[in-house]
């Protein structure tokens, strides 16, 4: 379900490419989804430093579960329990608000966005957004909880009681405000050296399903590599091929990145063309893959069998005349 809120959050703290930004975009992200069916809830939280996952969390026990070794920052055991502890009963108070106050019908999905960025390199800017059935429904700033023109008068209503709940409004600010940017800047000074390391890309070709007769759908797969920003087109010698189609750069498990681009042609013309990656890791010593006819992968195959088998007989000769 965190799918969900991962254009919430696109939208809310919008950017580049960069994985984190380091001094010019800094941002920490909490994203969360809670199922209300059959009358139980069923939460799943994630913690996010820029687009690189940092934490996830344990519904049962209540306690954070950090994903890197420099995932605890340099934030005390302390203060690790006692965001713990705040965490956990947001959940339960969040848990009876809705169902109790707000009415809200067995079943639906409560999507839940809180983070900071820094801005401009000056300040931090803290926000936090809440979506009903992936609705844009109310959101936190500046103090303030400010209902959406989706959320109607439930949003509205939502809005009303937690405004007059000074208690709540104050630990939300504080946690926006001074928790929040704390947390990121520790996680990055911690996780420096991961976040700024270079991973070389890998790259193949391979065809696609035809689009339509006499057509070829040429796909270039890029992996493996890390920081996030890349850049890669199907060329004719120096000319960008404009029907270029980039998918979307997709995490690998290892914390690299994928991405495939795309080109249909006619078959006569796949001839020459070739895809190019460029990536910081390469230090301006582009990828390029020149498109090979399956024809010629066919003689080229064959070539290697041949020299194989005249290496193997000639081996035979010799050990045969000695």
């Amino acid at each position: 379900m965190l799918f969900l809120l991962l254009p919430m959050l696109a939208a809310l703290f919008p950017g580049g490419d960069s994985d984190v930004g380091f001094e010019k975009s800094v941002s920490y992200h909490l994203l969360q989804t809670s199922t209300f069916h059959n009358h139980s809830w069923a939460h799943l939280s994630s913690g996010w430093l820029g687009q690189v996952q940092t934490h996830s969390w344990n519904s049962s026990s209540g306690a954070f579960i950090f994903l890197y070794p420099w995932s605890r920052g340099n934030i005390s055991n302390k203060e690790w329990l006692d965001l713990e502890r705040m965490y956990q009963s947001y959940f339960l108070e969040h848990q009876g608000f809705y169902i109790s106050q707000l009415m809200f019908k067995d079943p639906f999905d409560l999507q839940i966005a809180t983070g900071c960025e820094l801005h401009s390199g000056k300040r931090f800017l803290g926000l936090k957004q809440v979506a009903i059935q992936g609705s844009d429904f109310m959101s936190f700033q500046n103090k303030t909880w400010s209902p959406s023109p989706k959320g109607g008068r439930k949003a509205q209503k939502a809005c009303n009681i937690l405004n007059l709940n000074q208690v709540l409004t104050h630990m939300v600010h504080r946690l926006l405000s001074d928790t929040c940017p704390r947390f990121a800047l520790a996680l990055l000074d911690a996780g420096r050296a991961y976040l700024q390391r270079q991973v070389k890309p890998e790259a193949w070709l391979s065809s696609g399903p035809s689009p339509r007769p006499g057509h070829l759908l040429l796909v270039c797969h890029v992996s493996g590599f890390y920081p996030k920003p890349v850049w890669v087109m199907w060329m004719r010698r120096e000319q960008e091929q404009l029907g270029t189609q980039r998918g979307d750069i997709l995490p690998n498990a290892d914390g690299t990145w994928y991405l495939q681009a795309t080109l249909n042609v006619a078959a006569g013309e796949a001839a020459g063309l070739a895809c190019r990656v460029k990536h910081s890791s390469l230090g301006g010593q582009d990828l390029i893959l020149y498109w090979a006819p399956q024809s010629a992968l066919g003689l080229i195959f064959l070539a290697v069998i041949v020299a194989l088998a005249l290496l193997t007989g000639l081996g035979f000769w010799f050990r045969k005349r000695w």
